[in-house]
């Protein structure tokens, strides 16, 4: 008998998403997120997935709460947060890409002398944010229209936060919407602040740190405090879907 004879949409879906996450460089991430706060993982996503799941947005079954920016001063624009079980796609790279990228968090936690350290896995990650009373779904699907925008900010919920989060557009640049960039700031200590402006096409994600991570000075390793956002859409309409580890109180 065939051992995945059995397997259902989701086992299937992870495999697949697997599969994928491993053929990156890693090593290049970790060396890009260690040197700007940030990494592309091009392509992560078809652009037939990419629809699927932007069309979701309309499918108010699979969304736990829905958010308006203006009405919270986050910004323009709205976001639906997804409830479990989240669709197999979504829960698949959750739990692909975060082995990976507790390695570095493991290495930035040690860099900054701070002496949690992250699981291998993420269900073993979760059932901590469960015990801690963090039991709300965090990955989330963002819809942006003509002059919306996403001030800067940190995705923190709890007590637990895992320091990376990734993000993934779904919609076409120039085609379905203009501006809308990716934006990550990074506040140092008494100098200016850094900016980085992330390109993005269609299915493309960026890995990021949510608060903070160590740099390397002179003197050794020094912490910095990192913020992210969206430009303001010029036209159209776009779509990104967020994947954040830890879950919310």
């Amino acid at each position: 008998m065939n051992q995945h004879a059995t397997d259902t949409p989701a086992d299937l879906a992870e495999r697949s998403v697997e599969a994928r996450v491993a053929a990156y460089d890693w090593q290049a991430i970790s060396s890009a997120l260690d040197g700007f706060g940030c990494a592309v993982l091009e392509q992560l996503l078809s652009p037939q997935e990419c629809r699927r799941i932007s069309d979701l947005y309309r499918e108010e079954e699979h969304f736990r709460s829905h958010i308006h920016m203006t009405r919270h001063g986050f910004g323009r624009g709205e976001y639906r947060y997804f409830k479990y079980p989240l669709p197999d796609v979504v829960g698949g790279l959750r739990t692909a890409l975060y082995p990976r990228l507790a390695v570095v968090a493991n290495q930035w936690n040690g860099r900054m002398g701070v002496e949690d350290r992250y699981p291998p896995e993420h269900a073993d990650f979760l059932r901590q944010c469960h015990e801690a009373g963090q039991v709300r779904p965090t990955p989330l699907l963002l819809q942006y229209g003509p002059g919306d925008f996403n001030c800067l900010h940190q995705d923190l919920y709890g007590d637990l936060a895992f320091p990376i989060q990734v993000a993934i557009l779904l919609s076409e640049p120039g085609d379905d919407f203009t501006g809308g960039e990716f934006v990550l700031t990074e506040q140092r200590p008494r100098m200016q602040s850094r900016v980085e402006v992330v390109p993005l096409r269609q299915g493309d994600a960026v890995a990021f740190a949510v608060h903070n991570r160590p740099v390397q000075g002179t003197k050794g390793n020094y912490r910095v405090n990192l913020r992210h956002g969206v430009s303001r859409v010029r036209s159209g309409q776009r779509h990104t879907v967020g994947v954040i580890f830890h879950d919310a109180r």
